[in-house]
């Protein structure tokens, strides 16, 4: 509970007078306080002014003269503000010890908002044609970290990758393997998955242009893609389950991990979408279109000023959609699974065991990756199709929430970072394109910042050993890149610059991994073992204070976190917590006081913010290191 056991006794009290003075149903907050408005501040007296007839300062007034009449354990004073605010300060002393001590527990931070019901987190979902860039490392992050928060907040959490192996974009490197001659193995020290998406995938749209008859090759190849037994089909499988492999080499080497991966060519063969189609039908959630442009289609009617969508043509074949829609259901657990499952051939790190969905009956391993709740991770680009998805389960399901797309904006690259890359781009951010081989893979960039932070960890660090340099650049490495896909709002586009995202200055990933290094340096440096068991009435220093605060409130931003589903809530508490860190540090000295009883006072509180720190970066998916 820590901080938030001051804003519960605070709500309780509160509530406690408004009972003695007959009034409910006011709603009202309590929150950690802007500097200014003590340490916890309510905006209750604005919403009794009405109903009291009196002005908000007045109500304050009133209110903490009422409050001191009941029982505080956390709370010292209370006082009126003049602009109408009531706000309360903490006895520190009772506070320090009860969030410095609760700091030191394995659940510190934990919220009980999911009950333990199950839930769904897809993302990633990158076609098998190429390697992965910058731009779908966002995605992947974002699934990660919002799965890490869910768990956090005690959800059971299924977590998927779709795998578009029958497509539009797989059809195009068929074709280049099939028709365009290019031989299935890359040249020497080249990945796969990049020799199919730099190559073979580039080369091949590029082919379309000049040579026409290929577009019905295309349609050959799409059409062969959907009967399982084909020869083309075989093949596609074998290339997209190579690609797939590298893909995840990626995913993992950036502590990403799944439970189950879920093959879209599984999804049309496995008879799902006629069970969806008579249900939705029955439902009357879908029409069948008599005149107009629309004649003999199937649609759902567009809102307001949007088309209607075609969910069925007059040909009687299904649109992209119709793919979408019987996966939606299946996510829910609203029809039955056709499905059988077994372990993914390759063994994942950390043992956490990887399934991936199967139609062949001699699998017979039960299991169930459905949820009550659904999040998908896809960017803003769809937004049109994941609202008619969103408001079909919702309409399935009875509940609005159930099926959630969880949009994001695009990355680019900074000029500066497009050079270094050696991206022609006019001297302009690099908006990425697959289809035009104007991408970066996330595989290079992880390679440059590794490589920078090696060179860099040397300078610092030259009596290190090669094989700790090589640790710390991996986790510096994934770190920034983690960071850097998070610290934004979902909403706003990501400019990615590879020389300011390694600064140990600012909001970066190393800045705070840095400072953390530097509290395992004190502690290690101190020889002692901190306690507990301490003089919390020494903690006066309002940098101490300061620092202490923002540990308490680790499980109120997750609860945001949480409540918003945005992953970067928990990044600037991470940043907010060095921050505190580093001005506690500029401040007061730990070590060679000499006073002890001092000294393990402050050891104390090194040791709950570096406890805590590291719990919070593994929210992020980030390694806090003990050396840089």
């Amino acid at each position: 509970m820590a901080f938030k056991s001051i804003i519960d006794e605070i709500e309780n009290n509160l509530n406690k007078i408004l009972d003695a003075l007959s009034i409910s149903d006011i709603k009202f907050s309590v929150e950690p306080a802007k500097p200014g408005f003590g340490d916890v501040s309510s905006n209750i007296s604005f919403l009794l002014s009405k109903q009291l007839k009196k002005s908000p300062k007045d109500i304050a007034e009133m209110l903490s003269e009422k409050y001191q009449h009941y029982s505080n354990t956390l709370v010292l004073k209370t006082e009126a503000h003049p602009s109408g605010y009531l706000n309360f300060f903490a006895n520190w002393e009772k506070l320090n010890q009860l969030i410095l001590s609760e700091s030191n527990l394995d659940e510190f931070g934990d919220v009980d908002i999911g009950k333990n019901t199950t839930i769904v987190v897809e993302h990633t979902s990158v076609n098998p044609n190429k390697a992965l860039h910058i731009g779908h490392i966002r995605n992947i992050i974002i699934g990660d970290t919002i799965s890490r928060i869910l768990t956090k907040a005690n959800y059971k959490v299924n977590v998927l990758n779709y795998i578009d192996d029958s497509g539009l974009q797989v059809a195009d490197i068929i074709v280049g393997f099939t028709h365009l001659g290019f031989d299935q193995e890359p040249p020497d020290g080249k990945k796969f998955d990049h020799y199919c998406g730099d190559d073979v995938y580039v080369k091949t749209t590029e082919k379309y242009e000049s040579d026409s008859s290929l577009e019905d090759v295309r349609k050959n190849v799409l059409k062969e893609l959907e009967d399982g037994n084909s020869e083309t089909a075989k093949l596609a499988d074998k290339i997209t389950r190579r690609v797939l492999t590298n893909q995840l080499k990626t995913c993992w080497n950036l502590s990403v991990f799944y439970d189950c991966l879920n093959f879209e060519s599984q999804i049309i063969r496995s008879g799902l979408w006629s069970k969806i189609f008579e249900k939705i039908k029955e439902m009357n959630l879908i029409e069948f279109e008599n005149e107009g442009k629309n004649a003999g289609c199937w649609i759902i009617r567009g809102t307001e000023k949007e088309e209607d969508k075609i969910i069925v043509r007059s040909n009687g074949t299904a649109t992209y959609i119709a793919k979408d829609i019987p996966y939606a259901a299946w996510k829910l657990g609203l029809i039955d699974d056709p499905f059988h499952y077994q372990k993914y051939e390759k063994e994942q790190p950390h043992s956490r065991v990887l399934w991936q969905t199967t139609l062949d009956s001699n699998n017979e391993s039960a299991k169930n990756f459905t949820g009550e709740k659904v999040i998908t991770v896809i960017d803003s680009r769809q937004t049109r199709l994941q609202k008619i998805i969103t408001s079909l389960m919702g309409k399935f399901k009875s509940i609005s929430d159930a099926y959630v797309h969880l949009s994001y904006e695009s990355v680019t690259l900074s000029a500066e970072t497009a050079k270094i890359l050696r991206l022609e781009t006019g001297g302009k951010q690099a908006q990425m394109s697959g289809r035009k081989g104007l991408y970066v893979n996330a595989d290079s960039v992880y390679d440059l910042l590794k490589k920078k932070t090696i060179e860099e960890t040397k300078k610092r660090n030259p009596e290190m050993d090669p094989s700790e340099i090589e640790k710390i650049a991996h986790n510096v490495s994934v770190g920034t890149l983690r960071y850097e896909m998070i610290k934004q709002d979902l909403d706003k586009i990501i400019v990615f610059d590879l020389t300011k995202s390694l600064s140990l200055e600012g909001d970066t990933a190393p800045y705070i991994q840095y400072t953390h290094a530097r509290a395992s340096r004190i502690l290690e440096k101190s020889k002692r073992t901190p306690l507990i068991d301490i003089n919390f009435s020494l903690i006066k220093e309002k940098s101490e204070l300061d620092l202490i605060k923002i540990i308490g409130l680790f499980d109120i931003y997750v609860r945001d976190a949480v409540n918003n589903l945005s992953p970067k809530v928990i990044a600037r508490y991470c940043h907010d917590l060095a921050v505190a860190f580093n001005s506690f540090y500029e401040h007061v000295k730990v070590l060679e006081l000499g006073d002890e009883t001092l000294e393990n006072s402050r050891l104390c509180i090194v040791n709950s913010f570096k406890i805590t720190l590291e719990k919070a970066l593994d929210l992020l998916g980030i390694v806090a290191p003990d050396r840089m």
